[in-house]
């Protein structure tokens, strides 16, 4: 077999396996043509704690905390607190002024949100008991929520979800091709992967922000200890293989502001990536236990989010960045792989393109931007998620650390439909 053979093989088993394990998403497309949504059961008012880490966050917060404000839900059953972490502007000023409740926090060695939300629970567990409040909700300060969004994920906690996520849109969808690549992996996370999940029966998967956890959930944890890089893919993980169901809430809508610079958008997704082989890691012997010991469809589906897509793409960088260099130094045939790997890219660039154009074309109104800006970052999406491959690579030899993403996207929630 000749190396030209060879490296046509290796990179068609690649995309057979990455076929194979997916497959299931494919199906999780056309779940929501086959099942509908159950009705929402008797509803029960709840108070509610509104958790926000924040750091230097002058820019946002204020919109945020008017979203909360300006709530259908009634106003006395939620409070918002906000830690104020490591701040050096006026963040704990102006979510005074918006009426949270401030802690400020200084610790220059725990850093990241996850050893923020806990410090946030243990002062206000000390500063209004364990039971005061019956569930929490997580928000990033740049956040912006839809008038009806706790009323909507009242209405699926009162069905029996102790831990609910939502729907997460973009307050900056047609800023560029990053913030896009962003927004559109979201709203296809949302719709796509989530509401088959809920349709389906199996658990849901938090991603970020914009979620809420009952008082019984932050007692089953032993507070918040989650301090791992992606702690919304540990706290997900550690609940589904303690044989929790987390659910989704397609009508609460949050809108987020995602990177528009490349530098930016690396450092963030090494981050996530990184993360998630932390995670494996720390859980991964559990979740393929859970698989092989049939204890649910959630521990492969969570298996399938961190791990083989990553090895896979790893791997696939590699193997043809070697074969690149051997055809150029030895064989003196630079070009030996440029043949298979372009049969690779384009059938990738097809899977994602296909996979964003059912995204746009069925949420296409919860989409922000012109007509135009929509149709053009179809073709950019692939592009996106195929940078992906150099940041898996570089996350396995360096170390990450958390840092924050800075947010200038200063607008309210009536201003939202108005971007184009």
């Amino acid at each position: 077999m000749s190396l030209g053979e060879l490296t046509n093989t290796v990179n068609s088993c690649v995309a057979v396996v990455f076929m194979v394990l997916y497959a299931y998403q494919l199906f999780y497309m056309i779940v929501p043509l086959l099942i509908k949504s159950r009705p929402h059961g008797e509803e029960n008012l709840h108070r509610y704690a509104v958790l926000i880490s924040a750091r230097n966050e002058a820019a946002v917060i204020g919109q945020l905390l008017e979203s909360i404000n300006s709530q259908t839900y009634p106003r006395e059953y939620v409070t918002a607190f906000v830690v104020a972490d490591n701040c050096t502007d006026d963040t704990a000023r102006i979510a005074a002024e918006h009426g949270a409740v401030i802690y400020e926090r200084f610790n220059k060695t725990l850093v990241g949100k996850g050893y923020a939300l806990d410090y946030l629970t243990e002062r206000i567990a000390e500063d209004y008991g364990e039971d005061f409040f019956d569930g929490f909700f997580v928000f990033d300060a740049d956040n912006l929520l839809d008038r009806n969004y706790i009323t909507e994920m009242n209405r699926t906690f009162s069905d029996g979800y102790s831990i609910t996520t939502s729907y997460r849109n973009s307050k900056n969808y047609g800023d560029n091709w990053i913030s896009a690549g962003y927004a559109l992996w979201f709203l296809r996370e949302a719709m796509y992967l989530n509401r088959p999940r809920m349709l389906l029966g199996t658990s849901c998967a938090v991603s970020g922000t914009g979620f809420l956890f009952s008082r019984e959930i932050l007692k089953k944890c032993g507070g918040w200890k989650f301090f791992l890089l992606t702690e919304d893919i540990e706290f997900t993980v550690f609940n589904i293989i303690g044989g929790e169901k987390i659910g989704f809430c397609e009508k609460a809508v949050l809108y987020d502001e995602q990177p528009v610079t490349f530098a930016q958008s690396w450092r963030q997704r090494l981050r996530w990536a990184r993360g998630f082989l932390q995670v494996f890691g720390k859980y991964g012997a559990k979740l393929l236990n859970g698989i092989f010991s049939f204890k649910g469809f959630s521990f492969y589906d969570m298996t399938m989010t961190i791990i083989p897509a990553f090895i896979l793409m790893v791997f696939s960088t590699v193997f043809n960045i070697a074969v690149s260099v051997y055809g150029a130094l030895v064989s003196g045939d630079p070009l030996i792989v440029v043949s298979s790997l372009w049969h690779v890219i384009t059938g990738g660039y097809l899977i994602m393109f296909v996979f964003g154009a059912v995204t746009t074309v069925t949420e296409w109104k919860q989409i922000h931007t012109s007509a135009v800006k929509k149709i053009f970052y179809l073709f950019t999406f692939p592009v996106f998620m195929f940078t992906y491959m150099p940041i898996s690579l570089q996350a396995l030899f360096t170390k990450v650390e958390w840092k924050p993403i800075e947010h200038k996207v200063s607008i309210s929630i009536d201003e939202i439909g108005k971007r184009r």
